[in-house]
């Protein structure tokens, strides 16, 4: 996973929605696993650019339902990007 730059986050976050909707998962499914991509990378990962710096502090201070919209807004931006 590339976290280097808000591109490269981007695009590895693109391929692994590509991946899972590949194996046939559900938006739900990829929603889900979304929120616990974000709660290890906000709990495990130090942020190395703005961005990801911005995202982790919106991810600390949001509730569980928020953390789930933040998630689902970032997998739409990445399907966006790919149209």
């Amino acid at each position: 996973m590339d976290t280097t730059s808000w591109e490269g986050w981007k695009k590895s976050l693109a391929s692994a929605v590509d991946f899972s909707e590949g194996l046939g998962a559900s938006d739900d499914q990829i929603s889900n696993f979304a929120v616990k991509l974000g709660s290890y990378l906000s709990t495990n990962v130090s942020p190395d650019i703005a961005e990801n710096k911005s995202l982790k502090e919106l991810w600390k201070v949001a509730s569980p339902e928020e953390q789930k919209v933040i998630a689902n807004c970032m997998v739409k931006l990445v399907k966006s990007d790919k149209q």
